[in-house]
């Protein structure tokens, strides 16, 4: 039986992190075999730091090929996870406070926004932290997503669904049943064509333009981030005509989140 790719490789690699708190740069590659890579790596983060974890980017891991199931699962903070290839399903679940970037092999051919880059489930249950996913993620993207802030290029069915904090972008396409059950945090759609609405469940949320200035320079944020950890031609194109482009972009906001936020207000 294979040891796991963090007990035989990546702990002792961080040594120097997780003892002395110094920086760690590596680069390695990784196959659909290697699943829930970075966890064990957490856990030692977690057991020696508790939930303030690292300072960010004190770990710096660099990986080509393609990952199995849970990549960068349960993560903590000061942990950067750069995927240059595709990942299976349950990416960043849990995620706890690190930052996850992916994009497709620097050699490869193919347009990124129009094809699938990770599986389903991506960002289940997480918590904290941030991901910047260049190119389309599967089914129940966000599900029960509690606080992780991420950008992707297109989603399947259900996205968002059982939502409850932390910020989505998406700049592609969405499947149908967006938003079910979705009550709390919010998703912004870019959504040029008014395909939307249609795709979306308004049961629980309330579909608007961005209105305010909070919400036209979170999404600017996000997408900057996007831009510079991996280059979205699809993100820059929006950036460059920001004026107009914004009006393109559609708020999905649960009501009775909207509600208790104004009260507290």
């Amino acid at each position: 039986l294979d040891k796991s790719l963090d007990v035989t490789t990546i702990v002792p690699l961080c040594k120097d992190a997780l003892e002395e708190r110094k920086p760690v740069d590596a680069i390695l590659p990784i196959k659909n075999i290697n699943r829930t890579v970075g966890t064990i790596l957490g856990y030692e983060i977690t057991k020696r730091y508790g939930g303030k974890g690292l300072p960010e980017d004190t770990v710096k891991l660099h990986f080509n090929g393609s990952a199995g199931q849970s990549f960068g699962a349960f993560v903590p903070k000061g942990v950067t996870m750069t995927l240059e290839g595709d990942a299976n399903d349950y990416i960043g679940k849990g995620l706890s406070g690190a930052r996850i970037i992916v994009y497709p092999p620097r050699h490869a051919t193919f347009v990124p926004e129009d094809n699938i880059l990770i599986g389903n489930v991506a960002l289940y249950g997480a918590n904290s932290g941030e991901a910047y996913l260049r190119g389309i993620a599967g089914e129940r993207f966000c599900v029960r997503n509690s606080g992780v802030n991420t950008v992707v290029e297109g989603v399947g069915d259900h996205g968002c669904e059982y939502m409850t904090g932390g910020r989505v972008v998406i700049i592609g396409d969405t499947g149908r049943n967006f938003a079910a059950g979705m009550s709390g945090g919010i998703a912004y759609i870019y959504d040029p064509h008014d395909r939307f609405p249609a795709m979306c469940n308004t049961e629980m949320v309330n579909l608007s333009k961005l209105s305010d200035e909070k919400d036209t320079d979170s999404v600017f944020e996000l997408l900057t981030n996007h831009i510079k950890h991996n280059q979205s031609t699809v993100a820059q194109a929006i950036v460059a005509d920001w004026q107009n482009n914004q009006g393109n972009f559609v708020k999905v906001m649960p009501r009775d989140y909207e509600r208790v936020l104004k009260e507290i207000q």
